[in-house]
């Protein structure tokens, strides 16, 4: 895999969004050492500002329709074209839809949804030009209906993706555009806090595997799926669950 991604990475640049986050973080890291130029954006105040030749660091919310916008054409500007966008942008709830207001599930709808949404559709031309790859998060939560631990609204969100990354796998392979998703189980990051020791301990019991995933695994399947070794593959939805979720 790593081979293959060196062939394929060397003049390559991606678009990582939520690249401050614990998965967004390990992608970064992962395409940049392959010999990618990155541009990693977050919201303001969560990158270091300074920037490098192949890295270049932007602030901008990822469910404003401008700042999407100015991202990709500042992406492209600097680095004079774009191959791969990496969407990692995503927020859980919690609990039954009974206590969800209207503001919290459709903020968890631009966040988790619209915010894909946007920035595959501000990339559409520069992906083609490029005949480049898309890789989009979605969640177990996607596949199963969720639970009250991630809330309503982020389960709806993530199996919008889905279909999100299906439709597009379609719709754009004419330009030569792949387009697959990733629905991770529980994830060893920073988001796995908000459970609490014994929360976690419970979680952990419900992986037939014994173990959650590490951002740097998730990151590794991200790697292969815009590598070379993928070149035929898309609309696909990747499982990386520990056996929690079966096809």
């Amino acid at each position: 895999m790593g081979t293959s991604l060196a062939r394929s990475a060397t003049g390559k640049v991606a678009l990582v969004t939520g690249a401050a986050g614990g998965i967004g973080a390990a992608v970064v890291a992962r395409l940049h050492a392959a010999g990618a130029s990155i541009a990693a954006l977050d919201v303001p105040g969560r990158l270091a500002p300074r920037s490098g030749r192949r890295m270049l660091r932007l602030a901008g919310d990822a469910t404003r329709e401008s700042d999407v916008s100015d991202a990709v054409s500042q992406t492209v500007e600097h680095f004079g074209r774009l191959d791969w966008l990496v969407h990692t942008v995503g927020r859980v709830g919690s609990g039954g839809i009974e206590a969800c207001s209207l503001a919290e599930w459709r903020s968890q709808l631009a966040v988790n949804l619209d915010s894909a949404f946007l920035f595959c559709r501000e990339a559409a031309p520069h992906l083609a030009a490029a005949r480049g790859a898309v890789v989009l998060f979605s969640s177990t939560n996607g596949r199963t209906g969720g639970s009250a631990v991630s809330g309503a609204a982020y389960a709806v969100a993530k199996a919008g993706i889905i279909n999100l990354a299906r439709f597009l796998a379609r719709d754009w392979a004419s330009a030569g555009v792949r387009v697959n998703c990733i629905a991770p189980g529980p994830v060893d990051t920073v988001m796995l806090d908000r459970l609490g020791a014994a929360g976690r301990a419970r979680l952990l019991k419900t992986i037939p595997l014994g173990r959650f995933s590490s951002a740097e695994q998730v990151a590794a399947q991200v790697a292969f799926l815009l590598s070379d070794d993928c070149a035929a593959v898309s609309g696909e939805v990747f499982n990386t669950s520990g056996a929690l979720v079966l096809d």
